[in-house]
């Protein structure tokens, strides 16, 4: 059975890397401060990086990100995710992922300069350009996902708009041990998700706490 999931990464205060984006600086200011424990894992080294050498920490920080892109078939991102927020009108905009995209899967991006013709690429990712509610394009991914499971990426605003819609059954959090006191904040009008899903929590040897919320 499809299930929906998010893993997101967070700052002790409950803050993510929104400030300072640009389109020589599209992830923000902080997101290095807040997946530092993930970028140094193995599997992040091989997965995203394309690393093989063995390269990267293992332990618990690396068994969660080997979780993230198990049992994968369909992915939500938003249109700064994809990076059209910096460039709107470039019908040649391709994303900040390359042309081999570490996803391997069809790809919805919740934009509103949709309709945009689909974008096949190297790997078996394929972007589709989706405006409707994000139940309909869950509808969809759900159907393009084969019984696998949707997995809703960034940014931290579509995040949001999926947890608010009760569509999410699993949330992951990194959080870092570290404090921001700036950027968009996670759990502002979202009560009670400790109270419709199991929550466990487990600490890294890097000091990330994992955070998971399962329904």
């Amino acid at each position: 059975m499809t299930r929906v999931r998010i893993d997101l990464f967070t700052s002790l205060d409950g803050r993510t890397a929104t400030t300072g984006i640009s389109p020589d600086n599209p992830m923000g200011d902080d997101w290095g401060r807040l997946t530092a424990a993930y970028g140094a894992t193995r599997t992040f080294h091989e997965r995203v990086l394309g690393d093989t050498t063995g390269a990267g920490t293992a332990g618990v920080d690396d068994s969660y990100a080997a979780a993230h892109f198990e049992g994968i078939g369909a992915e939500i991102i938003g249109a700064a995710m994809f990076g059209l927020h910096a460039f709107p009108a470039d019908p040649d905009w391709k994303g900040w992922w390359g042309d081999e995209p570490p996803f391997g899967t069809p790809v919805y991006v919740l934009t509103h300069t949709a309709p945009r013709p689909s974008l096949p690429m190297a790997g078996g990712t394929v972007f589709h350009f989706r405006s409707g509610p994000v139940e309909d394009v869950l509808t969809e991914a759900t159907q393009a996902a084969g019984g696998r499971d949707v997995r809703v990426g960034g940014g931290i605003g579509t995040a949001r708009a999926f947890l608010k819609a009760g569509l999410v059954d699993d949330l992951h959090l990194m959080i870092a041990p570290i404090v921001l006191g700036r950027g968009a904040r996670l759990w502002d009008d979202l009560p009670d998700l400790d109270r419709t899903h199991k929550v466990t929590t487990e600490v890294a040897e890097s000091g990330t706490i994992h955070v998971t919320f399962t329904r």
